[in-house]
């Protein structure tokens, strides 16, 4: 039987491994070693008097004793959340620091909207905003340097990570007056755009940025981009187009919030474009301050010119 003497950490520890796969990843997760991974869940086993992984397989899987555990530890963590969420009613208003991730577009087009109001209606919410290219915002996400981000949903990432859909946007092409393709009704054909070098968000040569939404729209139509640049910076990306090394194609914020004097950007005839999420790990309970943002996050109202994703009752919503 457990004891009454068991430490939170030694569940927050144990949950982690669940969520990341691997007490070393576990590790980073929550900011912590992996010697004191391991001890937590040791100690959590002998209270226990049963082990709860089984540790000769790789990666390590909970025995069926762990699979019972693990239930009761997420609805006590979540109990507990919401005991502190309801004497934060009790404080009067939530407070704290939350950190928040975001990508350049949504940097511009949604996040100062979003600080102002949660300057003037959340004065106690301290929000300190990292900005990171979408691929960096994982590292963030996974190490806790973020609590929050605001993210494309694509690529996905993985299971330990929570995501909200926010909003819809249209994929764009980006071309010289003089180019070819101005001769073109829009939207722009998959078939003409993909006979032309293309300048994509990314970094030219990584293999995770084949998971962007320009790959997958080309592929989907049995097309293999040409892609000769890439860019995280969507200003960069205009005025590489602008010199003549190639179109661009990128989402439709990106090119909203730039200058974009001397190029056309015109819609891509596909269906898919990108789609917007808050995401956050699920390896933990949320501070009051960091629920707090998530909420009016939910509430704002999404930016111009994108569509908002209907809302589901999702795993995340459920969590919250």
């Amino acid at each position: 039987m457990l004891q009454t003497d068991l430490r939170l950490e030694w569940f927050v520890s144990f949950l982690s491994v669940i969520d990341t796969g691997s007490f070393s990843a576990a590790a980073r997760a929550i900011h912590g070693s992996q010697p004191r991974v391991s001890m937590h869940v040791a100690a959590l086993e002998r209270e226990a008097g049963v082990p709860l992984f089984d540790r000769d397989r790789r990666p390590v899987s909970l025995t069926e004793a762990g699979v019972t555990l693990a239930e009761h530890a997420r609805i006590m963590l979540r109990q507990l959340e919401g005991a502190e969420e309801a004497m934060a009613a009790h404080r009067g208003v939530a407070r704290g620091v939350v950190t928040l991730g975001s990508y350049p577009s949504a940097g511009v087009a949604f996040v100062p909207g979003l600080l102002a109001r949660m300057a003037r209606n959340r004065p106690a919410i301290k929000v300190i905003l990292v900005e990171r290219s979408t691929l960096e915002l994982d590292g963030a996400i996974a190490t806790g340097e973020v609590d929050i981000c605001l993210r494309p949903m694509t690529p996905p990432l993985g299971s330990s990570v929570e995501c909200l859909p926010l909003w819809h946007e249209s994929l764009i092409v980006v071309h010289r007056p003089d180019h070819p393709l101005a001769a073109l009704p829009e939207p722009l054909p998959v078939t003409e755009v993909a006979e032309h070098p293309l300048i994509t968000i990314g970094r030219l040569g990584s293999p995770d940025t084949m998971g962007f939404e320009t790959y997958k729209a080309f592929r989907e139509r049995g097309y293999e981009p040409n892609v000769v640049q890439a860019t995280n910076q969507p200003q960069t990306l205009i005025s590489l187009v602008r010199s003549g090394l190639g179109i661009g194609v990128t989402n439709m914020l990106a090119v909203s919030t730039a200058d974009a004097h001397g190029v056309v950007a015109r819609r891509l005839d596909v269906p898919c474009g990108r789609r917007v999420g808050v995401h956050w790990s699920a390896t933990g309970p949320l501070t009051p301050a960091a629920r707090t943002l998530l909420r009016e996050i939910e509430a704002s109202g999404v930016p111009s010119g994108t569509r908002r994703i209907a809302p589901r009752n999702t795993r995340a919503q459920q969590r919250r």
